[in-house]
This record gives C-alpha cells, sequence and structure tokens, in this order.
C-alpha cells in the first residue's frame, strides 16, 4: 500500500474522532493560564475617556433602536465581542455568563451537582459510576442505574442533549433535586433526593506500577489541583519501588501554566530553565526550577500526539530542551501562546493572548495562525493528508526554526514538540473490522450491556488488579459480541484479521474493566496493545539511548 493510500485510509478512519477532540479542544485550548492582577471594572481594559469616539457603541445603539426586527442586546454584544476576538488568534475567547461556570469549575479542580459519571446509551442516562463521596454514592445510587426523571421530567428515551441534562442535575452547593431511577431488577421506579454538593474534578487519570520499577502517570488537562494530584501519585509510586517513570500526556490539551511549571520542577534540577514568555505589552517572564525535586536524575519518558497542547507542550519542551529525558509520540499541536482571563461585570470573561512562550533553548512552538482559524485547525487534517501521522519522512523544519539542546541534540520551532522516538500511527496492517466496530461505538455498547448483565460474577474477582490477571474475552463472550454486531445490523465479514480480533478482545475487557473496577482495569489492559508505550517501555530498558543528560 502507498504512502497516499494509507494516509488516506487513515483519515477516512479516523475522521469522526478528529472531528470530536477538534471539538473538545476548543475546551482546552483557551483556558486561564495568568491571572491579571486588575478588572475591567478597575479600568485595565476597555477605559474609554469621554473625549473619545466609541464608534462601536454608537454603532450597537443604532441597530438597537432601528433594526426592523427585535433583537437581543445582549447577544448583539455578545457577538460582536466573539468576531472581534476570532479576528486576532484562534485561542482569545469570549465566555459569556451562562457558560463561565461549565467552562471554568473543571479548571478549578471542581463543580457543583449530584457526582456521577455517566454515559448516554440509547436515549438513556446510563450511570457508570457514582463518585466516591459524591452524594449520588451516599444515597446509595449505582452503576448500571438509569436515571428516567429529573424532577417532574422525563429524560429516559427523550430527545435532550447531554448539556440539557447536565444542566439539570447540575446545580448550587446546597440545592435539592429529586431524581428517579430504574435499576434492573427492581419492579418500580426508585426516588432519591439528593442534595448537590461540590464534587472533585480530577485531572489525574490513572498512576500504577507497569512492571516492578517503571511508574506510568497519565493526566488529562492541567487544573487548579494537578500539581497536588501529580505529587501524590508521585510519591505513592516511588514507595512502590518506582526507579524509572512514563508521564502521558497524549490527549492533553493543557490547562494551567502553573501547574505545568510546578510539575516540570519536580524533574528538572534546581536553576534548570522551564519556559519563559514574552508579549508586546509583557515583559520576559522566565520559570525556573527552585527546589529539589522528587524525580530530577531517574530515567524518564513523555507521551505525546497531536492533541497534546498548550502546557503539555512546556512539559515535553522542558524535558527535551534539557535533556532531562525521552520524548515519544507523534508531534504534538503546537500551542504557543499565553491567555489572561478577566471576569466582566455581567458575570461573563474574557480570555486574551497576551504573550508568546519559548522552550528553554528559545523555540517558539506555535504553528502559523494568519490564513484564520479554519485553516488553523484544519492543519491537523493536512497531517493526516500529508502522511505525516505514519511516517516521519515527510515532516520537513526550515532551517531557520533549528536550535541545539545542551548535549547537541537537534530540536525544531515553529508547529509543535516533535518527539526523539516517533510512533506513527497503525496504518500497515488490517484493522479495518476494528476501526469499524469502534467509530459506531460497538465495542463500548457490548461491554456496558455484557457488564450491566453480569456484575455479580465480575465482582468475584473483588479488584482490578485481579481481574486484569485473570479475566478474558473467551471464544463466548467474543462470538456472542459478533452476534449483537449483527443484531445491530451490520454485516460480518467472511474473514476477521488475526490484528482485528485482538484489538477488540482487548478493547472488550478494558471497557469491561473500566466499568467494574475503573481505570485501574482500564489503562493496563490497553497498554497490552499501545505501541506508543510499547517503545516507551523499549527505550526505558535501553540504558544507553536514556543516557541523555545535561553536560556537568
Amino acid at each position: 500500500m502507498n504512502d497516499k493510500r494509507k494516509a488516506r485510509l487513515t483519515a477516512s478512519v479516523y475522521m469522526p474522532v478528529i472531528l470530536a477532540l477538534v471539538l473538545a479542544l476548543g475546551f482546552f485550548l483557551g483556558l486561564k493560564l495568568r491571572q491579571p492582577e486588575s478588572s475591567p471594572s478597575e479600568g485595565r481594559f476597555f477605559s474609554i475617556g469621554s473625549e473619545r469616539y466609541n464608534k462601536i457603541q454608537d454603532i450597537l445603539n443604532y441597530i438597537n433602536d432601528a433594526y426592523v426586527d427585535s433583537i437581543s442586546r445582549t447577544e448583539l454584544e455578545d457577538e460582536t465581542i466573539k468576531s472581534i476576538l476570532k479576528s486576532l488568534d484562534p485561542h482569545s475567547a469570549y465566555i459569556p455568563e451562562s457558560e463561565f461556570r461549565r467552562m471554568n469549575d473543571p479548571l478549578m479542580g471542581s463543580f457543583e451537582g449530584i457526582g456521577i459519571e455517566f454515559n448516554m446509551i440509547r436515549d438513556t442516562v446510563v450511570v457508570i459510576n457514582p463518585i466516591p463521596g459524591g452524594p449520588s454514592e451516599q444515597v446509595g445510587i449505582m452503576p448500571g442505574d438509569r436515571i428516567v426523571m429529573v424532577g417532574d421530567t422525563v429524560i429516559a428515551g427523550v430527545e435532550k442533549s447531554t448539556n440539557d441534562i447536565v444542566a439539570m442535575l447540575m446545580g448550587e452547593k446546597g440545592t435539592r433535586v429529586d431524581v428517579f431511577v430504574h435499576r434492573p431488577g427492581a419492579p418500580d421506579l426508585i426516588e432519591f433526593s439528593l442534595t448537590r454538593d461540590e464534587i472533585p474534578s480530577y485531572s489525574l487519570d490513572i498512576a500504577y506500577m507497569a512492571d516492578e520499577t517503571t511508574g506510568f502517570i497519565r493526566l488529562n488537562k492541567f487544573s487548579a489541583t494537578t500539581y497536588r494530584e501529580f505529587d501524590q501519585a508521585l510519591s505513592g509510586l516511588q514507595e512502590k519501588g518506582m526507579e524509572k517513570m512514563i508521564l502521558d500526556l497524549r490527549g492533553n490539551g493543557g490547562g494551567f501554566m502553573e501547574a505545568a511549571i510546578q510539575i516540570a520542577d519536580e524533574l528538572l534540577e534546581p536553576q534548570q530553565l522551564i519556559v519563559y514568555t514574552e508579549g508586546r505589552k509583557r515583559p520576559r517572564t522566565t520559570a525556573r526550577a527552585r527546589r529539589d525535586g522528587k524525580f530530577e536524575t531517574q530515567p524518564l519518558v513523555v507521551l505525546i500526539d497531536e492533541w497534546s497542547a498548550s502546557a503539555s507542550e512546556i512539559i515535553a519542551g522542558a524535558v527535551q530542551d534539557n535533556d532531562r529525558g525521552l520524548v515519544v509520540g507523534r508531534r504534538s499541536f503546537g500551542k504557543g501562546l499565553v491567555q489572561e482571563q478577566v471576569q466582566l461585570r455581567d458575570g461573563s470573561a474574557l480570555r486574551l493572548t497576551v504573550a508568546h512562550y519559548y522552550t528553554p533553548t528559545g523555540r517558539s512552538i506555535q504553528k502559523p495562525y494568519d490564513e484564520g482559524e479554519e485553516a488553523y485547525y484544519n492543519e491537523f487534517l493536512n497531517r493526516f493528508h500529508s502522511g505525516e501521522l505514519l511516517s516521519p519522512d515527510s515532516i520537513h523544519f526550515d532551517d531557520s526554526l533549528r536550535f541545539e539542546t545542551p548535549a547537541g541534540r537537534v530540536v525544531y520551532g515553529g508547529g509543535g514538540i516533535m518527539p526523539d522516538i516517533f510512533v506513527p500511527l497503525d496504518g500497515d496492517n488490517d484493522r479495518s473490522f476494528f476501526n469499524r466496530v469502534t467509530n459506531l461505538g460497538y465495542i463500548y455498547l457490548f461491554a456496558f450491556e455484557y457488564t450491566d448483565k453480569n456484575r455479580e460474577s465480575l465482582a468475584e474477582y473483588g479488584d482490578a488488579e485481579t481481574y486484569v490477571n485473570q479475566f478474558s474475552i473467551s471464544s463466548g463472550i467474543y462470538n456472542e459480541f459478533l452476534s449483537f454486531l449483527r443484531d445491530q445490523g451490520m454485516e460480518i465479514p467472511s474473514r476477521i484479521s488475526r490484528e482485528s480480533e485482538e484489538l477488540i478482545r482487548t478493547n472488550l475487557k478494558a471497557y469491561v474493566g473500566r466499568n467494574m473496577y475503573g481505570a485501574e482495569a482500564f489503562y493496563p489492559v490497553l497498554h497490552s496493545v499501545d505501541r506508543t508505550f510499547e517503545k516507551a517501555m523499549e527505550a526505558l530498558r535501553d540504558e544507553e539511548m536514556m543516557a541523555l543528560q545535561p553536560p556537568a
């Protein structure tokens, strides 16, 4: 198969994933990175003297007074602000008051609600897990419960968006909400009266020992609580004998710059440069490692991919530029802009790009955005079509963007962090059947239904580690999955490749495990077929490869 055909195949298979993640990045790529000293009410922004002509205000007034149809002044102002910011860069953003808490709360490390993880299964809210210590767990809501009504409103089997349902379940701490639940095996709906509370929002997905000496930590964002979560996980793994670490930042779109700096401080020796920022109206600000960290010299690998952005790139850049460890995966997103967030008088907020950040060697890794927002995000598709995600040979850097690390390694700026070890997307082998059932959501759906019907027998494993070591997808379960696919109207090919079957079995086991025992029974299973994880483990076993250290 030639490179162009492979690129087209990969693009068609992963297009739904790409589009979903681009939507997710809309949240993660405009995050609050530095709190300004003052607010607009104190005159820092939009302070216009009486002697100055306010053209925008005059136009808004004229439209409000004379336009042919009735309009909302607030909506008109909101759209005007969005249009202005859109003309600046892709990451400056306006957050209306109605969306502020939904956008900001996850970054603060908590939100207020009833405390459940749920998914929409066939137009019904199904509880995956009640969050430990939250209101739902306290009243007895269980995994597998279906929420049929919230108050007097039926939400099962009707057309309601996930955002609408989240809005009904979330609310201010101390407020009450009644939910009516269908529990398989129970003859009638069960009513629960819940008092909303503050629910922690974790940025650490998993921390576990991949082998006797290698610890694995995965972060999904950088919030106000990320460093504390990382620090606790780091200490816990060291108590278990961790001598090497894999830090997984794949899919991590960023967040608070300060959280990234604090984590980098644990990985670098005192006085090593982490990052510096500079803007037209912002003087250069430098961040260096300041203290003796807990993991300064031991072997380290950082995992990145095309969805790793912002704060993730700060850590990857600091590790790479200081010759501290190896970066493994694919070229990162390429966001090197710093935003400040200010609260406006009406409860809305403005996130404005005020500076660029630079890695320790002086690299700006911000990719171009002068052709507009659409072209900026379509750069992902260009990577697919060019074949970059299948082979590093298609990536070409301008010599003007060439930098050297202290040990003499060549690195480049101008559009993301290029890893030291490139791991392509799988495209050479026949995994088309696996890709089809995955993209249609059938693996997850079957795993949920299997878990739902077999909770009692699955509970006998007792804990995640035992489940991972002892449970397997038998031929019976696999054939049951194929029958499930036929029931969905899917045609089963006469021959399913060995790779597709292995991936299906592994993913089924991983999702059943997550439904029963959480992340501890999910990631260790997936890692058995994760090529990037495998490359990281290989690198950590290669002492010569891991010998890169800053000169004395």
